[in-house]
């Protein structure tokens, strides 16, 4: 009648105890679902609004929904403080979102993956962002499969991610 238990390492405890004490800025990685609703984009929008103001810098993807109400938000407290890291070139994103890319002054394109499809380009850009940040939020469904593995990648990589999900 023994059973095992899968109970985190004292390391990772640590690790976590150590990025929520700190009190300096953070590079905090937002990523998320493109099929948001609007409300849930405004709190999005919000939040990535006060973590620019409180000096953290924000990096995030081009897609619509969760990463361009981020998008927002960091424009609004900080442009300085935001990157956004495309999957492929600027010309390969949608037009809705291209005018507000335009805008973003640290802008990192990757042409080199516009012969990947979509979801192969953004799994591939989700882990570069992760790979730069110290914290990772992300918004999902229970089927957002790409978001789901870039949070699993993120916390073997030790980073803190906070996943929240619509569904």
């Amino acid at each position: 009648m023994s059973q095992s238990i899968d109970l985190p390492k004292v390391d990772d405890f640590l690790q976590e105890l150590a990025t929520i004490q700190q009190t300096g800025s953070k590079r905090i990685a937002v990523l998320g679902s493109r099929h948001v609703p609007i409300t849930h984009q405004h709190l999005i929008e919000l939040m990535s609004y006060a973590l620019v103001l409180a000096g953290n810098r924000l990096l995030t993807s081009g897609a619509t929904g969760t990463n361009s109400a981020a998008i927002r938000g960091a424009m609004r407290a900080d442009p300085n403080l935001l990157t956004v890291i495309l999957p492929q070139s600027l010309e390969r994103q949608p037009r809705e979102s291209r005018e507000q890319l335009e805008q973003v002054m640290h802008l990192v394109e990757n042409p080199a993956n516009d012969h990947l499809s979509l979801a192969e380009a953004s799994a591939v850009c989700n882990q570069e962002i992760v790979s730069r940040c110290q914290q990772l939020v992300c918004f999902a469904f229970h089927d957002s499969h790409t978001l789901l593995k870039t949070c699993k990648d993120a916390e073997e990589q030790r980073k803190l991610v906070t996943l929240f999900y619509f569904d």
